[in-house]
């Protein structure tokens, strides 16, 4: 019997040898599916190599294909894809009823409608469950499997509607519409731009998917019917099957192009940004490898040197670190915690970095180690009496500590602060009582900090963080019980960064500070063993709360006789030494001490001094040098060539003062000075005119002086019209000097009165005090300057506030036995006593 041919003609390749391998690539790459259908190649338009062959020069399809197509055919279900027409792509079949449909199919003309599932989750689709439009497609290849599936390759050739289903056994049957293209019409513009524009999407869509599109672009190129080129690109694009379908079941060509149009810009921006987000992983990884590689080099580098220093090893000095420390509990249990987070990091790394840094604090910071005081208090004693002339109250203040620390060891450190003017010797006290107690020193200068975590430390998350000062001090102290001397407290300041003096209320607590916590370390520290001593110059600018924190001493300056006696004791032989002399080459009496101290110094304290019995060395030095022998004499007929003119001339006291002239007494940061004021009255209408730059509490002092005189105008003798009959000028001699204060009270009544009254004061009397308008003298400050200033000046009486007998005692017995101190408490007890009789 002759065989039957088969109606098909077969398929003229223009390019068979890449068809030949891009079929057998597909069969290969479908081998493992059984669910009956593979899903679309990964890359778009990848099987338009396999399109180009269906299609002649002029993008129309090869005459060759048969198209007569019957008009009843078995149906092949398949799921997750939607065939278009020219689209070649191969099927794995393994369900019964497909595997019947494609074995009828190849009996017969090899067409079968390709029906899409609604739901591809249902294993044996019935007639509801596919949609009514699918794809005629002709079955081009067939193999057979061992286990009785098949691999098929179809190639669409015509969309079609289901009328109605014949059948359903042993495979489905359809009776079929075909759907055949509208005949082209000449192309508008608006489809021209839109053909371009779907052109251009799909060469966008190659080049960032990496796709070679010469040969593709030329086959879309050559297409120029809306819906072939709809179907084209269609067939090709990632798509979801209800998006598919609806452009399956489009009829326009022109509206079927514009949905995929649609399709094609949203799959250039998934396109884009899946293009961008894998360059940006590359470029990671790129740099981490990079990293790593360097990381390897400089590893082996250290090696060869011999500087290579194994992380395990040092995790290990680490763990051992933190188990010297001897931390409180929380805190080791902190540091553990920080020491396995270093653990799981890189080593590398800029927060391992941080972690480490963190760690050596922590175990160098002593937590528990502390220097042992000396108990000896007679020992004690001989120290401070060594170092420091004077100053009793606070020598007997530290011993005071020592011994009670002596009997009560668990004790808390003291806060002190020393108060006083510049010079005088607060900050060498704070060393001579280290040495003392033998305990380390470390001096903190606070004059001009502005920022809290100065005190506080700055928190981790800061690079160059760090903790604070204090903490600082303590690690290179090493003790956590030294003596920590906080310089300059009353010069503290503050601005956005934050109040330094706030923070250090609660260093400064002995309640608090044994549980201090640092930004830099987040754990308590106990601050309760440190001894804190505070200078300053005035009290009048430390934050209240901060000055209730601490016990006040007060050092005050140095008195002529004491400056000769430390000159004699200390600052001689200090400079002698320092400018290259012996100590016996330099002979200098207390006379020529004198004359420099009164001379070429004006201060409280003895810093100007050191200097100018170092400038006396400096000279001798030379002579010493260029050859002359000494010893050297320096005398006060000598002491102008060494030092030059005086720069201070005493103050002359005046034999006679003229009527309206009054002697008071100042303090100053320098130490005590005497101030004549004077009043002038002048015919007038009673004007106040204050002059010599003036304060606003001293203008005050003034006025309330001027209202007690008017008051009491009988009893002196006033006209009690003066104040509407004269101008009163009241002047304060030094006028470049800024002067205010209360003290000056009495001194301006007495000067009123004398001016007048036109009866003369005492020139021999001064006198100080603040007065009110009922009468009384209110005490001042400064007693033991002032009254050494007027024994230095050779006044013989002095007034004072009755309130302020109690300041004597700090004056030494022999300058007292000077001069005659009376005290007063009335306003009216001080004419009778201050003008001459």
């Amino acid at each position: 019997m002759k065989k039957k041919k088969s109606p098909i003609k077969p398929l003229k390749l223009k390019r068979k040898e890449k068809a030949k391998k891009v079929t057998k690539k597909h069969f290969k790459s479908d081998a493992g599916n059984d669910q009956g259908l593979n899903k679309p190649p990964v890359s778009p338009l990848n099987v338009l190599h396999d399109a180009a062959d269906l299609l002649d020069e002029t993008g129309h399809m090869n005459e060759n294909i048969h198209t007569d197509i019957p008009s009843t055919l078995p149906v092949l279900a398949v799921r997750d894809i939607v065939v278009f027409n020219y689209m070649i792509l191969p099927l794995f079949v393994g369900r019964e009823k497909s595997v019947n449909a494609v074995e009828a199919s190849m009996t017969s003309d090899r067409y079968v409608l390709i029906l899409t599932q609604e739901d591809e989750s249902i294993e044996t689709p019935e007639h509801d469950d596919l949609y009514k439009t699918g794809t005629v497609c002709m079955i081009m290849r067939m193999l057979k499997m061992p286990d009785g599936r098949l691999k098929v390759l179809v190639q669409g050739v015509s969309r079609a509607k289901v009328k109605r289903f014949i059948g359903s056994e042993p495979f489905h049957v359809a009776e079929i519409r075909t759907i055949s293209e509208e005949e082209a019409e000449p192309i508008t513009p608006q489809q021209e731009a839109l053909i371009r524009s779907s052109r251009e999407q799909s060469e966008k869509i190659l080049s960032l998917r990496g796709i070679s599109s010469a040969d593709i672009m030329s086959v879309l190129n050559n297409v120029d019917e809306p819906g072939r080129l709809a179907d084209l690109i269609a067939s090709n694009l990632r798509m979801k099957v209800p998006v598919a379908q609806s452009i399956l079941e489009c009829e326009g060509p022109v509206e079927r192009l514009t949905l995929v149009n649609t399709q094609l810009t949203q799959e250039v921006e998934v396109a884009s940004m899946q293009n961008k987000i894998q360059s940006m992983a590359k470029e990671g990884m790129d740099k981490a490898q990079r990293d790593f590689y360097l990381r390897e080099q400089l590893k082996a580098i250290k090696n060869e040197l011999g500087e290579s220093h194994d992380e395990a090893e040092e995790m290990e000095e680490l763990k051992n670190a933190i188990k010297k420390a001897k931390m409180p509990k929380e805190v080791r249990k902190e540091a553990e915690k920080q020491l396995r987070r270093l653990e799981a990091m890189h080593p590398e790394a800029s927060e391992a970095t941080v972690i480490r840094t963190y760690l050596d604090w922590m175990t160098e910071i002593p937590w528990k180690k502390q220097s042992r005081d000396r108990l000896d208090i007679i020992e004690a004693k001989k120290i401070l009496d060594e170092d420091h002339y004077d100053i009793e109250k606070v020598k007997e203040r530290i011993l005071e500590y020592l011994s009670v620390r002596k009997l009560n060891p668990s004790m808390k450190g003291p806060i002190l602060c020393f108060v006083g003017p510049p010079g005088v010797g607060k900050t060498s006290l704070g060393r001579s009582i280290a040495r003392s107690l033998q305990r380390k020193f470390h001096r903190m200068s606070l004059g001009g900090m502005r920022d809290e975590a100065e005190i506080r430390g700055h928190r981790r998350t800061y690079i160059g963080s760090m903790p604070g000062r204090i903490i600082q001090g303590i690690k290179q102290c090493g003790t956590r019980n030294p003596v920590i001397m906080l310089d300059e407290i009353d010069k503290l300041g503050s601005d956005f960064r934050g109040d330094p003096s706030s923070a250090l209320l609660e260093v400064l607590d002995p309640e608090q500070n044994n549980t201090f916590t640092d930004h830099y370390l987040n754990v308590p520290y106990d601050l309760s063993k440190a001894m804190f001593i505070c200078t300053a110059n005035v009290l009048d600018s430390i934050p209240r709360p901060l000055l209730d924190r601490m016990e006040v001493i007060r050092l005050p300056g140095y008195t002529e006789h004491e400056k000769v006696k430390i000159a004699r004791r200390y600052l001689i032989a200090r400079q002698t030494k320092e400018n290259g002399l012996e100590e016996d080459e330099l002979i200098m009496n207390d006379e020529t001490l004198a004359k420099i101290i009164t001379e070429y110094t004006r201060e409280a304290g003895l810093r100007n001094l050191e200097r100018e019995i170092g400038s006396v060395c400096r000279k001798l030095a030379r002579k010493k040098a260029e050859g002359e022998k000494g010893p050297f004499e320096v005398t006060t007929e000598v002491l102008h060539k060494l030092l030059g003119i005086p720069r201070y001339l005493e103050d002359e006291k005046e034999k006679v003062l003229p009527p309206g002239v009054a002697v008071g007494l100042a303090w100053t940061p320098f130490g005590g000075t005497i101030l004549h004021i004077e009043v002038s009255a002048m015919p007038g209408k009673g004007k106040l005119l204050l002059t010599g730059q003036l304060g606003d509490v001293m203008k005050e002092s003034a006025q309330a002086a001027v209202s007690f005189a008017r008051r009491h105008a009988e009893e002196y003798g006033i006209s009690p019209t003066f104040h509407e009959e004269m101008d009163l000028h009241i002047h304060v001699p030094d006028g470049a000097t800024p002067k205010d204060g209360p003290s000056a009270g009495v001194t301006l009544v007495t000067a009123l009165v004398s001016a007048l009254t036109n009866i003369p004061a005492d020139p021999e009397l001064a006198m100080t005090g603040e007065i009110s308008l009922r009468g009384r003298v209110l005490p001042v400050g400064g007693i033991k300057e002032k009254i050494l200033a007027a024994v230095s000046l050779g006044m013989k009486r002095a007034l004072i506030p009755a309130q302020n007998m109690r300041d004597l005692e700090d004056i030494p017995d022999d300058l007292r036995a000077m001069i005659d101190i009376t005290p007063i408490e009335r306003i009216e007890e001080v004419w009778p006593k201050a003008k001459i009789k």
